[in-house]
C-alpha cells in the first residue's frame, strides 16, 4: 500500500510541475539543437510564439506527462522498495539513501527512455529527421512521434541515449534523495529535541 501511495504522490506532483515547466523544456531543447538558429532564450520564445503560436510550447505536454508520470511513479516506488530492502527500519542512513536513490533514478530513466526520445522529437521538430521521411509541417502528438521514431531507427531508435540518460539520473536522484532524507531527519530531530527540552 505504501508503494502505491508513493507512486500516486509522485504522479500528482508531476502533473502540476509539468504544466509550469513544459514551455521551458521546449525552449531549452530548441537552443540545444545542433545549429540552433536561436541566439538567446528571449529570441527563441518570441520566434516560436510568432511562427508556431503558443500551442508550440505545449505540443509535447501530453507526451511529457506520459513520460514523467510513469517516471515519477517508478522512481518513488523503486526508492521505497529499495529502502525496504536495505534500510527496513527506516533509520537515517546516508549510504542507503544514496544507493536507493541512484537505483530508483536508473530504473525509472531506463524504463521511460522511449517516451523521452519521442518528447524530444516533438519539442525540437528536427528538420533533418522529418525531411528524411518526407514529413512536412509540424509533428504533433505522441502516436505520430512514436511512428516517426520507429521509421527513423526501428526499436533501437526508442533507446537512443539510454546510457546517457541513466548516467545522468543516477547521481541526480541519489543526491536529491540523500538531501531530502537529511533535511527530514534534521527537522524531525530538531522538533523532537524542542519537545523534550520542555
Amino acid at each position: 500500500m505504501l508503494l502505491c501511495l508513493a507512486g500516486i504522490a509522485g504522479s500528482v506532483a508531476t502533473l502540476l510541475h509539468d504544466a509550469v515547466m513544459n514551455p521551458a523544456e521546449v525552449v531549452k531543447q530548441r537552443m540545444q539543437m545542433f545549429n540552433s538558429p536561436y541566439k538567446s532564450v528571449l529570441q527563441c520564445v518570441r520566434t516560436v510564439r510568432r511562427t508556431e503560436g503558443l500551442g508550440a510550447f505545449y505540443r509535447s505536454y501530453t507526451t511529457q506527462l506520459t513520460m514523467n508520470v510513469p517516471f515519477q511513479a517508478i522512481h518513488f516506488i523503486t526508492y521505497e522498495f529499495m529502502q525496504e530492502q536495505v534500510n527496513p527500519r527506516r533509520e537515517y542512513n546516508p549510504l542507503s539513501h544514496v544507493f536507493a536513490g541512484g537505483v530508483a533514478g536508473a530504473v525509472a530513466a531506463a524504463a521511460t527512455t522511449p517516451l523521452d526520445v519521442c518528447k524530444t522529437l516533438l519539442n525540437t521538430q528536427e528538420n533533418t529527421a522529418l525531411s528524411s521521411l518526407n514529413i512536412s509541417g509540424h509533428l504533433s502528438g505522441m502516436v505520430n512521434a512514436f511512428r516517426t521514431v520507429y521509421k527513423l531507427g526501428g526499436i533501437a531508435g526508442y533507446f537512443r541515449g539510454v546510457q546517457a540518460r541513466v548516467i545522468y539520473q543516477i547521481p541526480s536522484t541519489a543526491i536529491a534523495w540523500s538531501v531530502y532524507e537529511f533535511f527530514k531527519y534534521f527537522l524531525t530531530k530538531h522538533k523532537l529535541e524542542k519537545r523534550t527540552s520542555f
